[in-house]
């Protein structure tokens, strides 16, 4: 057992230094916020996602890429031990060329790899896994079709040049931008945060508060703090001065519009380091909750299984360390290497990446965190200036993600073979 808890903790550690960088990639090639900073901030809130979120898709990689009812325990334990090693391995090549390869791809290859070596073709769940990839083709499309019809709008309404004051827009536009930042984040983190207190309130208090009473009042507080919290970023006086701070601003010194994205784009690499610790987690711990629960049942799980806290607290913990030891050189592929990013347009991709992952991972789909953040920075980088996507990083990019099935798949068929021998 302890064997299979170091490997839970290796692929934890390379799917951090590989995926995780997707999080904050973009903030830091914006130079909205720096390295250091968004290593232990980040860090915290993928941990939580992990262990508030994670359990969903967990169940879902666990049980439905492969039949359970067709193996014995023994096989299957086999199984998930190849599927946690061939996973690591291949996150950990992939990290040490820089390229952010897809761990829900690299999982869901190597569980029906070993699949199809230890009983044949009819031992994989051809159906789910046909509706995961369809989702995986699907999404990066549409979060760059969003992200470009988003920052479309930001560029129109706020920063275009047309723009007589783009800060006085801006001032306009403040208290839709944190509204939509509240509401958004907090309709899917607050309700299972606050469902307790309501329930301990009205147990212990006899306090009858709504359902939803408590998150509501929270998003209200946090809206208009937040917006008050803008407005006194730009100050009056750049109004007169914002004009001429634009069109000095650089990626190192920005003007007033900017500044304020940057700060927007932190609060967007927050929310999408606390979503993707909620479904990406699942695929350093679905092996392991597997093989926990046949020790503890002796039987196969033919359905949901109940995933313990302690699980989703290794691969949280395993994935900090991974981002803080081995990250940078995906953050530098990501958030460098494959255009020019502003906060303005950081903050775009960031926000429909966010909301995607966190959509698909209430629903139970274990999507590719890297391809959805790729898809929306092309799709604001169309808008901005299609001239700066750098399409030989970008190929490079899409050729790891055609091969990490297929390399996973044999990883996960060649490693249980060779325990299945000895």
């Amino acid at each position: 057992m302890l064997f299979i808890l170091f490997l839970t903790f290796y692929i934890a550690f390379n799917l951090g230094a590989n995926d995780v960088a997707n999080a904050i990639a973009t903030s830091v090639g914006s130079k909205a916020i720096s390295i250091k900073r968004a290593l232990i901030i980040v860090g915290l809130l993928e941990f939580t996602g992990a262990v508030i979120f994670g359990r969903q898709v967990s169940q879902t990689l666990s049980t439905q890429i492969t039949d359970p009812t067709l193996f014995t325990p023994h096989i299957f334990v086999m199984g998930m031990t190849s599927v946690l090693l061939g996973v690591g391995m291949w996150l950990q090549i992939a990290t040490l060329l820089g390229l952010p390869v897809s761990s829900s791809h690299a999982t869901v290859g190597a569980i029906a790899g070993f699949s199809w070596a230890a009983l044949g073709v009819n031992a994989v769940n051809w159906s789910s896994l046909e509706s995961i990839i369809l989702a995986w083709i699907i999404t990066p499309i549409i979060s760059a079709m969003t992200a470009a019809l988003f920052y479309s709008q930001i560029q129109y309404w706020i920063i275009s040049i047309n723009q007589s004051s783009p800060i006085a827009k801006l001032n306009e536009w403040i208290p839709w931008l944190s509204t939509a930042i509240v509401v958004t984040f907090g309709t899917f983190t607050l309700p299972p945060v606050t469902c307790n207190l309501t329930y301990l309130l009205r147990e212990q208090f006899n306090l009858n508060i709504p359902k939803y009473g408590i998150s509501i009042l929270i998003g209200l507080i946090s809206s208009f703090s937040l917006t008050l919290y803008s407005w006194r970023q730009v100050e009056y006086r750049d109004i007169e001065q914002g004009k001429q701070e634009q069109e000095k601003a650089s990626n190192l010194t920005f003007g007033p519009v900017e500044r304020l994205f940057a700060r927007y784009q932190f609060l967007s690499a927050c929310f999408i380091a606390f979503v993707h610790g909620s479904n990406d987690v699942s695929n350093a711990i679905a092996p392991l909750a597997t093989i926990v629960y046949m020790n503890q049942s002796h039987k196969v799980p033919m359905g949901k299984i109940d995933i313990p806290i302690w699980i989703l607290a290794i691969g949280g913990v395993g994935i900090v360390l991974g981002l803080a030891f081995f990250g940078k050189k995906v953050i530098i592929t990501v958030g460098d290497n494959i255009a020019n990013i502003l906060p303005s347009s950081g903050f775009c991709a960031e926000f429909v990446t966010a909301i995607t992952i966190l959509l698909s991972s209430r629903l139970g789909l274990p999507i590719s965190t890297s391809h959805i953040l790729v898809g929306s920075i092309v799709g604001v980088e169309l808008v901005q200036n299609s001239a700066s996507i750098q399409m030989i990083t970008l190929r490079r990019i899409m050729t790891a993600w055609l091969i990490t099935i297929p390399i996973s798949a044999s990883l996960g068929a060649i490693i249980f073979k060779f325990m299945d021998f000895f």
